[in-house]
């Protein structure tokens, strides 16, 4: 059997993370058997919530993440089109079929009249749900006349009643499901001739013939809906493996609540591609013990059904960040560059109009990568990092000089000392130079080196807290680094 899985979303919203882990694993899947194919499916039948930025971010999104499909909207294939607005006359004719076959019924009722049954059955507190079968047993040849009338109409698929329906999953085993508890015969056409989710789903999946729906826990109530469709066409249903959720660190469904969910939001606050793949790969499934780290062409080699787990997947932020720290350390410098300038542009790093760096502030700018990449978790912390670099930084008033067990005239004196070997420091080759000619000079003048570089790493770059004295005192090189070192000075000596 040659593997055919989809991903099928509604562009109702931006695309989440529990949107990606399913196209994921579906995608995944399709690699790891020999001529496997993914498509991408657009079942945009919610006309009233369909919008085209939604498409738009579904393609954005994917471009960044570096997920390709083989069949799609964008890209064609043998069964296209692949957007369900442009399917509308096939299920039609799988509806009339129904019809045809006894397994469905037009209903003629109206929402008011659906609303008043809710609010009577809320009324006298029913336990019952759904619509009542009103129409159900209309004799079908009088629905026709109804209909030819101009009478408008859903269509409704006549769930058999009294039985049980049984399908397999593959990560759940075997499941049976009452058919009193499923949706009391749910509408299949709406009156303005678009398909419902249901009927449209189970169309397309026989008709681009799919063999395997991977997709979230949530769906499994649809399930036993969809069989009995399938039953009713005399179509064999396609295999399937219903994801285990995903969880915030509450136990609760991940949501906004918990952070972000959308991957704009991780994409904006500076997160890799690379990383979310890895890490969202990982959420209900293993691979191989005392490895954490994988492209995404070794996710797909090792891939398999068998390698789900039942239990939730719970999201945890802080795991994430590891792994995009890992990533970002990967980078070249060039490449890192690269990757942070647009955050850098948007900070207004280099003017304050965001314009893009001149040839020396674009030098400048790879070469303090080197300075920030270890200590990185998202691009966007760049430009606050080495803002320095680019700005006088304002100059802290003078408790930040001040090294503990110091005092002010102790600082003044460690500032001036300071001043005196910057020059030395600027023009060091490498840190280890500049780190033996400090230590030498402390030694000498009988200061601690920690004292001693305080007061100097303030000066320079306006923060106790910052990028590595060292580099910080070549990329500004020794006039600069003296020219702040005096300001310092000027105003710890008022």
């Amino acid at each position: 059997m040659i593997i055919r899985d989809r991903y099928a979303p509604s562009p109702t919203g931006l695309q989440h993370i529990g949107g990606i882990r399913t196209a994921l694993f579906n995608y995944l899947f399709a690699r790891s058997a020999d001529n496997g194919k993914f498509l991408l499916r657009l079942e945009d039948t919610d006309r009233t919530r369909s919008e085209d930025c939604y498409v738009q971010n579904l393609y954005d999104t994917f471009s960044w993440l570096g997920i390709k499909w083989d069949e799609g909207p964008d890209c064609g294939g043998a069964f296209a089109p692949y957007i369900q607005s442009e399917r509308s006359s096939l299920y039609k004719k799988f509806a009339q079929e129904l019809l045809d076959k006894g397994h469905a019924y037009r209903c003629f009722c109206t929402t008011q009249r659906i609303e008043e049954v809710r609010l009577q059955r809320e009324a006298s507190h029913s336990s019952e749900s759904g619509y009542d079968r009103f129409c159900r047993n209309i004799d079908s040849n009088e629905a026709v006349k109804k209909a030819e009338a101009g009478e408008p109409y859903t269509v409704r698929l006549k769930i058999p009643l009294g039985e049980s329906t049984v399908f397999h999953d593959h990560l759940l085993g075997d499941i049976e499901w009452k058919n009193d508890d499923v949706n009391p015969d749910p509408v299949l056409l709406k009156s303005d001739g678009f398909p419902t989710y249901h009927l449209a789903n189970v169309v397309d999946d026989h008709l681009m013939e799919i063999t395997h729906v991977l997709r979230a826990q949530e769906w499994l109530a649809s399930t036993p809906l969809h069989v009995i469709m399938y039953r009713a066409f005399g179509w064999t249903p396609p295999q399937f493996c219903h994801l285990p959720m995903v969880m915030g660190q509450d136990g609760k469904k991940l949501s906004k609540r918990h952070g972000a969910t959308s991957i704009d939001e991780f994409r904006k606050q500076g997160y890799l591609p690379e990383a979310l793949i890895n890490y969202v790969a990982l959420l209900g499934a293993s691979y191989e013990e005392g490895k954490d780290i994988y492209t995404l062409e070794e996710l797909a080699q090792r891939f398999t059904l068998e390698k789900l787990n039942k239990a939730p997947a719970v999201f945890d932020y802080k795991k994430l960040e590891w792994y995009n720290g890992q990533y970002i350390r990967m980078k070249s410098d060039e490449e890192l560059a690269s990757l942070c300038l647009p955050y850098a542009i948007e900070a207004r790093l280099f003017s304050n109009k965001g314009d893009n760096p001149s040839q020396q502030q674009k030098e400048i700018f790879i070469s303090a990568m080197p300075l920030v990449k270890e200590r990185l978790v998202f691009l966007n912390e760049v430009p606050e990092k080495i803002a320095y670099l680019f700005k006088e930084p304002e100059i802290p008033e003078a408790e930040e000089f001040i090294p503990k067990k110091c005092d002010l005239a102790k600082t003044i004196e460690l500032l001036q000392i300071g001043k005196e070997i910057a020059r030395n420091l600027a023009q060091a080759s490498d840190d280890e130079k500049a780190e033996s000619f400090i230590k030498a000079e402390a030694e000498k003048r009988e200061v601690k080196l920690g004292d001693l570089m305080m007061p100097l790493r303030v000066a320079i770059t306006g923060s106790r807290v910052s990028p590595p004295l060292f580099g910080s005192l070549r990329l500004l090189g020794a006039e600069r680094s003296i020219e702040r070192i005096e300001k310092a000075l000027k105003k710890l000596q008022i």
